[in-house]
């Protein structure tokens, strides 16, 4: 029995979407808060490359699964290593900061991008930046300056990290739109498990040979070591967040090449509702005042820039 999901997608398929956003978001939410539980205890080079070897096998066994390892190869690699590039920068940034961040800070900044989407309109797929999206920007904008809390004691430029991870998700995610949209999930999660080796591996060998003072370890572990002795804990964490990682990346890449990216958008901000619902179970932790506030404009903005791209898609159909 072959598993069609991976097979190369063939039309809008609208409800199947949600639910694979849905299973998606909520898998690598779940990941995330694992990854900031863990981060005393390995290395981001360390993780990344066992979670990513991980992801490659488990690839290869669906690719059996399905028929054919063929289903890995990408039928155009420039954009596929391109998105993989975008999603390498992207979780370096991200998870760096996760020791010193809480992760309602991490989700909110990461949640950014879809106001990075409205600005690269232009710019990358030709289209007008009007001013519903230039008031969206503006409420997002809003909401980050909120869970940034700029004017707090204890900010730290540290906070500013998951934004940036929110600027390279958003260029991965219209190169996706743009030019993955006939890819196989297998090939564009192919693609990203073999950047995120190669980016670990890279990181492991660096710091081996040139190592950091003992100074800048002790404050950074978490980017500052390469290779920390590896337990069976971290093994065994490193296989789960391979599953979660491979899950929900397969799941939201294939839900994005079956619908509008504007149907599906004001779906993936519960992607925050998650995270505070780990936050939570795991850290006994709730999003502070500012961080909700922030966290509820930014997905405002985010259902906004949705609701209006739907609204003109369905008029340029009513004219056709």
């Amino acid at each position: 029995m072959r598993f069609n999901l991976f097979h190369h997608p063939r039309g809008d398929r609208p409800l199947q979407a949600l639910a694979l956003l849905l299973t998606g978001v909520f898998a690598i939410a779940l990941q995330d808060s694992l990854m900031k539980l863990m981060s005393g205890e390995t290395s981001f080079w360390q993780i990344q490359t066992l979670r990513s070897l991980g992801n490659l096998v488990f690839i290869v066994i669906l690719a059996l699964a399905s028929g054919s390892l063929g289903l890995m190869l990408p039928r155009n690699w420039r954009p596929v290593c391109l998105r993989a590039a975008f999603l390498v920068v992207c979780m370096f940034c991200f998870f760096s900061g996760a020791p010193f961040l809480s992760v309602a800070q991490m989700a909110a900044g990461l949640y950014t991008y879809p106001l990075f989407v409205s600005l690269l309109a232009a710019p990358v797929l030709g289209e007008a930046v009007g001013p519903w999206r230039i008031g969206a920007l503006i409420l997002g904008a809003l909401g980050a300056a909120f869970v940034l809390s700029p004017w707090r004691e204890d900010f730290s430029a540290v906070q500013v990290l998951p934004i940036i991870a929110g600027f390279f998700y958003a260029t991965s995610i219209l190169t996706l739109r743009r030019s993955c949209r006939n890819e196989s999930p297998l090939a564009l999660a192919f693609a990203v498990g073999v950047g995120f080796v190669l980016s670990g591996v890279s990181g492991i060998a660096v710091l081996s040979w040139f190592p950091l003072s003992a100074e800048t370890r002790a404050a950074i572990p978490f980017v500052a070591v390469g290779w920390p002795e590896l337990s069976l804990l971290v093994a065994g964490f490193a296989a789960l967040v391979s599953v979660l990682n491979l899950t929900g990346n397969i799941c939201i890449s294939r839900a994005y090449q079956t619908a509008d990216a504007s149907l599906l958008a004001p779906m993936d901000f519960s992607y925050l509702i998650f995270a505070a619902i780990w936050s939570r179970a795991i850290f006994d932790q709730w999003p502070s005042l500012d961080s909700i506030i922030g966290m509820a404009l930014i997905g405002a903005a985010g259902i906004v820039t949705a609701w209006r791209e739907r609204v003109k898609a369905t008029g340029r159909r009513f004219l056709q």
